[in-house]
């Protein structure tokens, strides 16, 4: 039975034939039968961890904070020069220019990324905006939550980044950067599972 390999769903579907090309790497390389299964919402990853079916992940900080602590999960590496930030963006026409100008009670549209989310919420906290005075929307995916600001159905949007910077040109044209975090020090990591763990010293050789 083939190891099992997934990706966190953050990452950018103009990225999805690299991660085939590298699974496929990654087989011929160790030599071992590992199928890439990749999961449309973090509901469903997480799904498939607390089942013990994943034994290689590209993981967000949160979920690799959870899989050393309560998985057994061992680190492999990190992308270099490559931190998590967070950036808050309105529709273009939307009033507001600054954080601190945000009124409560407002529509922020999001992901379960929850390392993302965090982060953008310290980022409203400036404008005195928490859970307590504002709404989330939750979104499968970045692309939604944009839909969604320029549909008019949400105020604000919290993206991953690297996943805002992916949208097309067409897209960003349409929305505005209020603001994006600068913290350099949460990064996305390859994690291996216990039944690879005997493996992890050559892979990370390779």
């Amino acid at each position: 039975m083939p190891y099992q390999f997934t990706v966190s769903p953050d990452f950018s579907p103009d990225h999805l034939s690299g991660w085939y090309i590298f699974n496929t790497w990654l087989q011929r390389q160790s030599n071992e039968a590992i199928h890439l299964q990749l999961h449309d919402s973090f509901q469903k990853q997480r799904k498939a961890i607390e089942h013990d079916q994943i034994d290689l992940i590209y993981a967000n900080p949160f979920d690799a904070a959870v899989l050393v602590r309560e998985k057994g999960f061992l680190p492999l590496v990190k992308a270099g020069g490559v931190s998590d930030e967070a950036i808050i963006a309105v529709h273009v026409d939307y009033p507001a220019d600054d954080i601190s100008n945000l009124p409560s009670g407002i529509k922020i549209a999001v992901t379960e990324d929850p390392a993302v989310r965090m982060i953008g919420m310290i980022l409203l906290e400036a404008g005195d905006l928490d859970a307590g005075n504002t709404q989330a929307i939750v979104c499968n995916s970045y692309i939604l939550i944009a839909k969604q600001l320029l549909q008019g159905n949400a105020d604000v949007g919290i993206f991953f980044a690297e996943a805002y910077d992916d949208l097309s040109n067409i897209t960003k044209n349409k929305l505005k950067v209020l603001v994006r975090s600068q913290i350099s020090v949460i990064h996305h990591a390859l994690m291996i599972g216990p039944k690879l763990a005997d493996k992890r010293d050559y892979i990370q050789n390779l």
